[in-house]
């Protein structure tokens, strides 16, 4: 998997300001509108894809690409919520985008043994861990995000540092959620840097 977002050399002050005044108007309703939708399809196929596993070892591609596209838009979404990006996201789950860039490698096969694995004890070796540590980095983020936006504000620009520290929070985060919807077999590390 692999998640970025460019860190821009100059953020919008007038976008910063409509984003955090306005952006759940402009942005967060329509889109989130949608997603709910994609969200109740999405987990549908998740259903399926977990049955289509089981007796075959293989993710279906078509619902993996639109499971890929899903989450792509719900990151870009979160790149513009969060700061990391100027720019209005696009709609659509095929649509690219220039600041946001996510992608996720077909697997030409899963286990099905991680497969009932994940589905009877992912909550144990997976959840507890995960959840717990993202709790606390849930908790740094809107710390970083909260100073960042002051520097963003006075400056005009995303120091490269909290940029990264806030991108590695979406980047963990969206590899557990790869891994509890049986998108990959493998185990999500404990961090947000980029890894091979």
């Amino acid at each position: 998997m692999k998640l970025t977002i460019k860190h821009q050399e100059s953020y919008s002050r007038l976008e910063l300001l409509l984003r955090t005044l306005f952006g759940w108007l402009y942005m967060a309703l329509p889109h989130g509108f949608i997603l709910m939708f994609l969200g109740i399809w999405s987990a549908i196929l998740t259903f399926v894809s977990f049955w289509v596993v089981l007796f075959t070892g293989r993710y279906p591609q078509s619902m993996y690409e639109f499971q890929v596209g899903y989450m792509r838009w719900g990151l870009r979404l979160r790149a513009r919520l969060m700061n990391l990006s100027d720019g209005y996201p696009g709609f659509g789950i095929s649509v690219q985008d220039e600041n946001v860039s996510f992608d996720m490698p077909y697997p030409e096969k899963l286990s099905r043994a991680l497969l009932l694995l994940r589905l009877l004890f992912g909550w144990i070796y997976v959840g507890i861990p995960h959840g717990f540590m993202l709790f606390f980095r849930a908790i740094a983020t809107w710390v970083v995000m909260f100073v960042a936006w002051f520097v963003v504000l006075i400056t005009g620009e995303y120091p490269a540092s909290l940029h990264e520290f806030v991108t590695g929070m979406l980047r963990w985060g969206t590899r557990v959620n790869a891994y509890l919807l049986f998108m990959t077999d493998d185990y999500p590390p404990f961090t947000g840097k980029e890894v091979e």
